[in-house]
Formats: C-alpha cells, structure tokens, sequence
C-alpha cells in the first residue's frame, strides 16, 4: 500500500509516462542562464563541467537510481531521509528543498524576463534594468504555472514538456551559429592549455559553486513516485538519456557561445540570447533572434513550473505525517492535487519576489537568490548522500537497481557526492565579486537561509507534539 493509497482512496492518478519523465528530467536539470554564466568564466569553465558532472552529477544520479529504486514512492527525498535517520531529518530534508525554491522561482523568471526582451530588442530595451517589469513578469507567469499545476498534473506536464523542448532549439541554434562563425571567422576565444586550466583565485573558485548547483534536479521527479507509470523502469532510463543530454547541453552550448563571442562580452544574466543576437547579425540571420529569444524564457517558465509540481509532493507528505498542518495532507476534490502546498508555495514565492530585489539592483537581486538558492537547495543533498550511505545496511531485493560495484562503490560514490555537496554550500556564503554592498549580500544570503532552517525547526517541534497516528507500512511496489 502506498501512502496516497493509505490515506486516501482518491489517490495521485499514474499520468508520467516516460517520455513525460525523460522531458521532466530534462526540463528540471538544465538551465540555458548557467551556459551564459560559464562562457563569461571563459574557456576554463568547460573543464569546470566536467568536474562538476564527474563529482556531483554522477553521484547524484546513481544515489537517486538506487535510492528511487529500492524505495518508489511519493516525497522521494523525505522518505529516504526519514527512514535512514528518523523523522527529524525527514522533516528538515524536505523543509530545505521546499524552501530553496522560493528564491529559485524569482532567479529563474528574471532570467527568463531579460530574455524575453530580445524579442523586440531596440523597442524594449530600456526595460533591462526596470524592476517594476521583472517583478510584474515572475509574479504573473508564477501565477499561470501554479495554476496549471494546482488543475492537475496532467496538464501542468504540458507546460513542463513544452519548457523542455524549448530548452533543446535554442541550445541547437547557438552550437549551429556558433560553428558558422568559427567557420567563417575563426573562434573568438582561444582555447589553449593554458586558458583551460581553471583558476584556484578564491573567486574563481566561488564560481565552481555556481557551475555544481547547475547540475541538480534529477531528485526532483522521485517526489512524485505515485504519479510516474512503472517508476522501477521508467526513472533509470530517463536518468540515464537525460544524464547525457545535460551533459552535452552544457558542455557543448558553453564552447559554442565561447566560439561565437569573447568572454569579456558575455553578460550572465542575458548571455545566451546576446550570442545569439550577435552571431545571428554576424552570419546574417538576425530573424532567429525573437524565436530564440521567446524558446529560451519559455524552457524557463517551464522548469519554474516543474520544480513548482515536483516539491509540492514534499509538505504533502509532511501534511499526512502531521508535522505540517493536516490540510497540506489533502488533495484537492477534483484536481487530486496538493493544492494548499501549491498555493502556500505561490504565496511565499511571491514574498521572495519583492525580498530579493529590495536596496539592490536588478543583477544584484539575480546574484543574491543565486546564493539563497544553492545553501537551501544543497542542504537536501548532504541528507540525501548521507541516506544512501546508512541505507546499504538494509537488503536490496532482486528488483532493486543498485550502484555497480556493489555496497562499497556505492558508498565512495555518496562519499564523494557528500564532499562537493558540502564545499558549495560554503563557497556560496561569499559574495559575489561585483557585488557593490557585499555586508548587505551577506547578510541577506546568511538571514535569509538562517530564517528558512529556524522556521522549519520550529515546525517540527510544533508539529511532533501533536498526536500522530501511526503510518502505514510502506511497501514496494512497482
């Protein structure tokens, strides 16, 4: 019986197929910002990826494979927190995702905003440092992604699948465009040893941070494992062909930019439409630029609306295990969706919204939900690597995936996974270098974070004196 199932016979209906998943995945672990935030590093960014994927996507993804695999059902995450190391960690585990998405949500829709503008360059461009129009732009597609979500999954999902094929074109036009102006011109960028080696500067090391929170996401679709058909088979698939496509996408879209345009002209929050617009003029296309311009905010309002589906799924199960109020515990009538987590999550977003812009700039608003979001959102994966390693005491079943090399492999991969997860939660307690009020950026980074840990605390400690009815045994199923 699962926990949907449990306590409710009106249970989350299967509507992930796997194509849905492996766009899901897509959607959730790529960012099209983080390209244009590598190429402005320069060259040395791309050896940066391939670190970042080697030391914390690959153990991420494996975790998650064995993890979703011996344990498939709904709150992922909290489930296996809470059953390696009790209900305290169960609760903090999900407390922190959840709350990582509140600056998330602003971050990745004024990334979308800035790029929105190109679609009508010379007419719109003095809106680029207006925060009346990037606030008045996440608070209404914020508005339309919960409401999707909040009608069902079933239809949220068309607005996930669409943000992820948007994610593809514009990713396939900047490597194509790129490549002609290499073929054309000759790179912009030289790419020697040298300019490859990453830099060990404190800053630049900073900046590995940025790259490593770019590779998460591929937990997020383990939280609604009641609502994925087969998740046994269908989720190590869809990790294994989405694994390789972020991969790629990153790699690749950075040397591309890198080929088309200096580093020094790469802005992060709008980097990846600027190459767009310049190689287009160089090489004669500009007509490509609107269209990209639009795919690229809408792959971005679609990951916003995914994240927002995916963590809901976490204080619904908090909810049936009363350390939230029971409501968060309840589907809606119709919909059967975690409709008051989805509006409590709208209402503090919107509030995270008006925080991060306040007594700075629109970049510095950008730089500091960047920061909020890589602590609260990498608290989770120290919980979740820290599972994996306790849960190899427990017997796999023959139907569990398990990490090749058996217990041991699995255990140096958490380890290492633990080890990067821990190091860019605190490179991103550092402001970044243009930062113009970096005492400011601090404080609003560490109170901002502190305030998330202490009402979640708090919570818990509410919500563990109430009575709680004892839950069903989970059981495994397909």
């Amino acid at each position: 019986m699962s926990i949907a199932e449990a306590e409710d016979p009106n249970r989350p209906k299967r509507v992930l197929g796997f194509r849905d998943l492996l766009l899901f995945y897509v959607v959730t672990g790529i960012s099209l910002r983080w390209i244009a935030t590598a190429a402005a590093a320069g060259p040395s960014s791309i050896v940066i990826w391939v670190g970042a994927w080697f030391c914390f996507y690959t153990p991420l993804a494996l975790s998650v494979l064995e993890l979703s695999s011996r344990y498939p059902h709904e709150g992922g995450l909290y489930v296996w927190s809470k059953r390696a190391f009790g209900n305290f960690s169960g609760f903090m585990s999900a407390w922190t995702y959840w709350t990582s998405n509140l600056p998330y949500f602003p971050a990745v829709l004024y990334f979308a905003a800035s790029n929105l503008l190109f679609i009508r360059e010379n007419a719109w461009k003095h809106l680029s440092n207006n925060a009346t129009f990037y606030i008045l732009f996440s608070l209404l597609t914020l508005s339309a992604a919960t409401l999707m979500n909040i009608i069902g999954l079933d239809v949220g999902k068309w607005l996930h699948n669409l943000g992820a094929l948007a994610m593809w074109i514009p990713v396939g036009i900047v490597i194509i465009m790129g490549l002609i102006a290499w073929h054309r011109y000759g790179s912009a960028t030289s790419f020697t040893a040298h300019s490859m080696t990453p830099s060990t500067h404190l800053n630049d090391i900073i900046f590995w941070s940025v790259l490593t929170f770019a590779f998460g996401g591929c937990e997020t679709a383990s939280f609604m494992g009641e609502e994925i058909k087969n998740p046994r088979r269908s989720i190590p698939f869809a990790l294994l062909f989405a694994g390789i496509t972020v991969a790629l996408c990153y790699i690749v879209g950075t040397a591309a930019v890198l080929l088309a345009l200096p580093s020094t002209e790469v802005n992060s929050l709008q980097g990846l439409v600027q190459a767009i617009s310049k190689t287009a003029s160089r090489v004669g296309f500009p007509g490509v630029l609107p269209v990209a311009a639009f795919l690229i905010a809408l792959s971005n309002i679609g990951a916003a609306g995914a994240y927002l589906a995916a963590v809901a799924r976490l204080p619904f199960v908090a909810g049936i295990d009363r350390f939230l109020p029971s409501a968060f515990g309840k589907l809606h009538s119709r919909s059967k969706t975690p409709w008051v987590a989805l509006l409590t999550q709208f209402a503090l977003g919107i509030i995270f919204i008006f925080l991060g812009q306040a007594g700075t700039s629109v970049k510095g608003a950008y730089d500091v939900l960047v920061s909020m979001g890589v602590i609260t959102y990498f608290i989770p994966y120290l919980y979740l690597f820290a599972a994996m390693i306790k849960l190899q005491r427990e017997p796999a079943g023959p139907e569990v995936i398990c990490v090749p090399g058996g217990k041991f492999m699995a255990i140096l991969v958490a380890s290492l996974g633990f080890l990067t997860t821990a190091l860019t939660i605190a490179l991103s307690l550092i402001p970044q270098p243009d930062e113009p009020n970096k005492p400011l950026a601090l404080l609003k980074i560490v109170g901002g974070c502190g305030a998330l840990l202490l009402v979640g605390v708090w919570l818990y400690l509410a919500g563990s004196k109430k009575k709680i009815s004892p839950r069903p045994q989970l059981e495994t199923r397909s």
